[in-house]
């Protein structure tokens, strides 16, 4: 199909060049492309195009690149549109989770998403060490419970690697009650009530900094390379 049945006849451009083209190219050329009332119309012209078989596959492929452009424009002017940092989180899954079989489930979703797992463990916590783990829950009414049912049976302490992996591990996560987490979340599609809702997952930069400092000792991390991460990072 030839790029001329997209040509702006715009009398306000200079050189009749390909429409999209036009656009594609108007952060490189803003002083030669359309504006944006000169080629209006445009777009109603490629519309008619549409009805034809012949045109239809071209049409569609023009629409989703031009609806992309801005958002590619921004990416690529905004200095603040930067990838997230590389850092570490802390995840457990808590007794119910584990007796109700859902590790590999729950393992997987971080797996797929891209993240590195780094340390690993189950362990049974004593009921002191969990006071620990919620320390900062000690003046809530709740807190004695939660220690007794962290510390009710195994669970299994991770340590997850990834840019952004703090932030997008609680969305991974969901809610803390199961009722308000979103479906497709862990604890949306797995829990039900907010006493059993399966995981923990660090809040902060700060609080992951201190509770895998508390679960893992420095030598139970693991360094390493993984064959995904070109893939990932473009690196």
């Amino acid at each position: 199909m030839s790029s001329r049945l997209f040509r702006c006849s715009c009398p306000n451009c200079q050189d009749s060049c390909c429409f999209f083209s036009e656009i594609f190219s108007f952060t490189r050329r803003k002083g030669n492309s359309c504006s944006a009332s000169s080629c209006r119309g445009k777009v109603s012209s490629l519309v008619s195009l549409s009805s034809h078989g012949d045109y239809q596959s071209a049409y569609r492929q023009w629409i989703s690149g031009a609806l992309a452009l801005p958002a590619a424009v921004y990416m690529l002017q905004d200095p603040s549109a930067e990838a997230a940092e590389l850092e570490r989180t802390f995840i457990a899954i808590k007794p119910d989770g584990v007796q109700r079989g859902l590790i590999s489930e729950i393992v997987s979703r971080f797996e797929r998403k891209g993240y590195k797992l780094v340390a690993i463990k189950l362990v049974v916590p004593s009921k002191q060490f969990a006071e620990q783990h919620y320390e900062d829950l000690k003046e809530r009414p709740f807190f004695n419970g939660l220690c007794e049912f962290l510390s009710s049976g195994p669970v299994l302490a991770m340590v997850w690697e990834g840019q952004g992996v703090i932030k997008y591990g609680r969305k991974l996560i969901g809610a803390t009650d199961p009722q308000n987490s979103e479906p497709g979340t862990i604890r949306g599609d797995l829990a039900i009530i907010v006493g059993r809702n399966i995981i923990h997952g660090s809040d902060g930069p700060e609080t992951a900094k201190n509770e895998i400092n508390l679960w893992f000792k420095p030598e139970e991390l693991v360094n390493y390379a993984h064959n995904s991460e070109k893939w990932l990072y473009g690196k």
